[in-house]
């Protein structure tokens, strides 16, 4: 984030941090970390291709999580449960990815000021 301008993958809204991989706002954050966390199974009642965005993003939650798995959000970062520091495994992987993709960023917004 860091006075990064940057949107949310999954739905365009404004981008809040890193979760699970990479930079999305909060609402896909949470989306993304209940459907992991409680198991949740969904169906779509179209044809598999809604439009996610930021106004439609709760019609079909069936798309919006495999658009969160398109995008690369992933699954083994969610923790199962909430005690502190059973993500640490991930935590070397994940700084080094941060960086590199924030590293990115912001070249890309310095490229398009200049």
């Amino acid at each position: 984030k860091e006075g990064i301008e940057e949107l949310c993958p999954v739905c365009g809204d404004k981008v809040s941090g890193y979760h699970y991989g990479l930079f999305t706002c909060e609402s896909c954050k949470g989306f993304f970390k209940r459907t992991v966390q409680n198991k949740k199974v969904y169906t779509c009642v179209a044809e598999r291709r809604c439009h996610i965005d930021k106004t439609q993003r709760k019609r079909c939650p069936y798309c919006r999580f495999q658009k969160c798995l398109d995008v690369g959000m992933k699954l083994e970062a969610v923790r199962a449960d909430r005690m502190r520091g059973s993500r640490n495994k991930f935590g070397p992987m994940y700084k080094r990815d941060r960086a590199r993709k924030l590293q990115m960023m912001r070249q890309r917004q310095i490229a398009v000021q200049t």
